[in-house]
């Protein structure tokens, strides 16, 4: 798949909310004060919809691969995620459409799941929770940097910096820090998010619909040439002679 790269001069923070973008937001917003209104009675509910290695392995808890991408620990963290989200997001969503954006979105944010899932598995480490979008914003962040490399964003939302030089220090930040102490936080995931970010973008996957009306178009062909060969089959037999061409 193959992406153009736009010269933009404008900055994300003027655009408006693209209905992918708009609906992601709502949806985190609108599951977090669910949670923070409610979480003493839903606890226990709520705790099934986090990414847990041992559900997903053991359990066969696959949605929470999905669902583990709509909770967060906290106004900060939610606060974070929203705001990456709208200023990488909205101008993503613009040019690809929301249909391409949201199949990128969640192929980050699952992706950041598995990788986080598989980790955390190999070194034992099973009663793990994780929680947050943000494996998928650091696929934004990622395609961001791909796509518009000289666009200015703000670090941090404040010092403004060339989107590729951000992609490459949050890159480091997180591969640094997964192989430091623990902090709480799941760097797997956010490199995870880039990792499978930078794997749909770069690689030329085929399009299905092409692929099927080839091999629709290949079956034809074949059907054709195996009728031909039985009728010059059955000729023979009754004594008429060839060749016979199309």
């Amino acid at each position: 798949m193959r992406y153009t790269r736009y010269p933009y001069s404008r900055s994300s923070f003027y655009g408006y909310f693209p209905p992918g973008v708009k609906w992601l937001l709502i949806s985190n917003v609108a599951m977090f004060l669910l949670v923070y209104l409610g979480g003493s009675r839903f606890g226990n509910d709520f705790l099934l919809l986090a990414l847990a290695p041992r559900a997903v392995v053991y359990h066969l808890a696959f949605w929470q691969l999905v669902t583990y991408l709509f909770l967060h620990g906290g106004i900060s963290h939610l606060l974070f995620n929203m705001l990456s989200l709208w200023m990488f997001g909205s101008m993503l969503e613009q040019d690809w459409g929301t249909r391409r954006f949201l199949k990128y979105y969640f192929l980050c944010g699952i992706g950041a799941g598995l990788c986080d899932v598989v980790v955390n598995a190999l070194i034992g480490n099973w009663g793990t929770r994780t929680i947050g979008a943000s494996g998928a914003i650091y696929g934004l962040l990622l395609a961001f940097g791909v796509l518009y490399p000289n666009q200015t964003v703000l670090m941090n939302f404040l010092f403004p910096i060339k989107a590729k030089y951000l992609v490459m220090i949050y890159g480091a930040i997180a591969l640094l820090s997964a192989f430091g102490q623990n902090s709480g936080v799941s760097n797997i995931a956010h490199l995870g998010g880039m990792l499978f970010g930078y794997v749909y973008l770069k690689v030329r996957w085929p399009r299905l619909g092409a692929g099927i009306a080839q091999i629709g178009q290949s079956y034809k062909e074949w059907k054709l040439q195996r009728a031909k060969r039985k009728f010059q089959v059955y000729m023979r037999k009754h004594g008429r002679g060839g060749p016979w061409v199309n």
